[in-house]
């Protein structure tokens, strides 16, 4: 399902400038669709995680970034490996 750029800034609670900040930071990186953008369910999880990191945590936009290119990775990592077959099952 998709989720218009408004629907997600009431979802999240954010206001416009913050969305920006974690767009241009490509923290989120939603569809653009015309002069729009749509978001994910899993962009709605990443945006609870990165509000969670900053509110609760108090980690700083630099980690924020690391800590999120890390997660990149091991599920990218994840994909790949779920993509093998392993020699006693193939």
């Amino acid at each position: 399902m998709m989720i218009s750029r408004s629907e997600f800034l009431v979802r999240m609670k954010l206001d416009d400038i913050t969305l920006d900040l974690w767009m241009v930071e490509e923290w989120l990186l939603p569809r653009r669709v015309e002069d729009d953008v749509l978001f994910t369910e899993a962009d709605l999880a990443r945006a609870q995680l990165i509000h969670d990191l900053q509110h609760d945590l108090g980690v700083n936009r630099e980690g924020i970034g690391i800590i999120l290119s890390l997660l990149d990775q091991v599920h990218g990592l994840r994909q790949a490996l779920a993509g093998k077959v392993h020699p006693a099952e193939g």
